[in-house]
Parts: structure tokens; sequence; C-alpha cells
């Protein structure tokens, strides 16, 4: 802000976490956020195990992101269409079915790289559509000059869970294996 604005009219750049469902929904999303990664982890080291060929491996990262590429716009639409609570919760409720459910298959040894390729993809298709009503919900939940310090905040989660979430994952996969960084993700929802 401007140096010369009245005190009345600065905002801290903590000021968002006053409000307590901000500082719930944060929390939970960083959470979230670092379970993503610590899946991310493991499921490149499980496709350098069980693939036949490199391209492979080259495609998990491909099918964290195509869904974000796909369905941003309509995740966006949605967002703006339906309460955004509930598409962030049946989001969520769907990303944990299918972390269960990639959990499952790792520790019963039914993963192949295509049923790998396609548990990632759905993931992140849940991914894709959540992102739009957690970022288009965040006015929703602070008042209007406090935005731009909860977008800070949001921006400051999430460049956390970038830098340290890849190390806890790769912690967790040399430790015990993908399927507990499958779980962890899991439990992250």
């Amino acid at each position: 802000m401007i140096d010369d604005e009245p005190e009345s009219e600065r905002v801290s750049a903590l000021a968002p976490f006053r409000h307590g469902i901000f500082r719930a929904v944060w929390a939970a999303s960083l959470v979230s956020n670092f379970g993503g990664l610590i899946q991310g982890v493991g499921a490149a080291w499980m496709m350098t195990t069980i693939a036949t060929s490199p391209y492979q491996v080259a495609l998990v990262q491909a099918s964290t992101t195509l869904p974000i590429m796909l369905f941003a716009l309509v995740a966006g639409a949605i967002a703006d269409s339906f309460n955004r609570r509930k598409v962030m919760l049946v989001a969520q409720t769907f990303m944990l079915v299918v972390s269960a459910l990639l959990t499952l298959f790792t520790w019963q040894g039914w993963m192949t790289p295509w049923t790998l390729l396609a548990f990632t993809f759905l993931i992140d298709s849940g991914t894709a559509l959540n992102s739009p009503s957690w970022q288009a919900s965040v006015g929703d939940m602070v008042p209007r000059a406090k935005v731009p310090a909860a977008v800070a905040l949001n921006s400051l989660g999430f460049n956390i869970t970038r830098s340290v979430g890849p190390a806890i994952g790769g912690v967790i996969v040399a430790a015990a294996g993908a399927a507990a960084a499958f779980a962890a993700n899991a439990v992250s929802y």
C-alpha cells in the first residue's frame, strides 16, 4: 500500500488469519497440497519401478498437468455457477476415494503403468475442479480490504508446500515405499 495512507486503511499481511474460516481452510489447503506433492513423488518413483518404457515415466507428469489444461475453464464456470463449498467438498471427496484406491492397488500389487497414469489423471482432475472454487471463495472468507493479503497468504502456503512437500515425499518413499506416500495423500484430504 502507499505510505501516505492513513493507518486505519492499512491491512496487516496476516490480517486474514483473524478470520477462523480463512484460517481453517488455509490450513486444510496446506495439508492437502502437501499430500498431493507427496503423492506426486510416490507416483514418479513407482513408475520408474514398473515402467516398460522411459516414455511412461514422462507420462506421469503429463497425467498430472493434462487435467488442468482440459478442465480449467469448465471448473471455473462450475465455481461461478454452483455453491463453491459443495464443489470443493465433492472434489475433495472424489480425490480421497481415488487416492484410497490408488493406495489399495499399490499395496495389493495390482499396479500397472497405465493404472497408475489413470489414477494420477483422476486425482488431478479433482484438483482441477477444486482449485477455481478454492481461489474464488477467498473473497467469501475475508472482508474485501483483506483479500489481497489473503491471496498473498495463499501464495505463501502454496510456495511452502512446493518447497518442502517433495522432500517429505522423498523421505516417505525412501522409508516406507510409494504406497505409504499414496496413503499420506489420502489422509491429507
